[in-house]
This record gives C-alpha cells, sequence and structure tokens, in this order.
C-alpha cells in the first residue's frame, strides 16, 4: 500500500521559503544537495509526511526548467511503497510512462523513481522507498 511521502515545492531560495514554514511552526531537519539532480533540498517533518522544498543549483537542473517555465510551486508529489523495485516493474509492465529506468538515490539516502506526468493526470509523482539499511 502507498502513503503520501512528501510534497515537492519548486523555490528559488530555500533560506526565503523556510521561513513561510517556520512561522508555521515548523522546522527543517535536514539540508542536503543532490548532485545528480542538481538541487538543493530542505525536508520539513510534518506529522507522518513532509514538505520538500528544492533549490535548483542551476536553471539547466530540472528544477530549474520547471522555475523557468512555471514559477515558484508544487512540482512533485511523492508516494512511499514497500518494494520501489516491484513497483518499478508493475508500472513498466502496465505500460506507465517512466522518467528513468533504473530506481535512483535522492536526498537521506531515499531510493526513487518518477512517473511521468502523462501517465498520472497531469503530476509528476515520484515513488519512493526508505534507504536500505
Amino acid at each position: 500500500m502507498a502513503t503520501i511521502d512528501h510534497l515537492g515545492i519548486a523555490v528559488k531560495s530555500i533560506e526565503t521559503a523556510r521561513g513561510f514554514y517556520e512561522a508555521l511552526g515548523l522546522k527543517v531537519a535536514a539540508l542536503e544537495a543532490v548532485e545528480h539532480e542538481q538541487v538543493r533540498t530542505a525536508m520539513i517533518p510534518m506529522g507522518n509526511s513532509r514538505i520538500e522544498l528544492l533549490e535548483p543549483m542551476s536553471e539547466e537542473s530540472p528544477v530549474g526548467r520547471f522555475l523557468m517555465k512555471r514559477g515558484e510551486g508544487l512540482h512533485h508529489v511523492a508516494l512511499h511503497v514497500e518494494d520501489i523495485a516491484g513497483t518499478l516493474r508493475a508500472l513498466k509492465s502496465k505500460g506507465v510512462r517512466v522518467e528513468s529506468d533504473e530506481v535512483q538515490v535522492g536526498a537521506g539516502g531515499h531510493l526513487y523513481f518518477f512517473v511521468h506526468p502523462s501517465s498520472a493526470g497531469g503530476v509528476l509523482l515520484e515513488i519512493c522507498q526508505d534507504p536500505v539499511k
């Protein structure tokens, strides 16, 4: 069963954006750069879920291009699964369009892949799993 892991929000500046969430009484738990995605992330826990602020390290990165085209806002919804490899296989076997044919390692060591918006009702979906221990 999948659950909502986090909401990814593209921002021009994590330092600026985090102020709003801190005014709500929330705290940034982790700041990290994900070099292969050319993005800086800030994870903000919210109960059993999180908000992930995404600041591009380059205008040519996926988040940088998103900001130039659409501006700041919701970038993706992340769903947590227990068997990411099995989920990737199952989705591909059903013809779901994925952004990568392989599971990748992201912020905090989480495993992930993205489902193209054309296969998910216009929403970019990140499928993720906790880091392998």
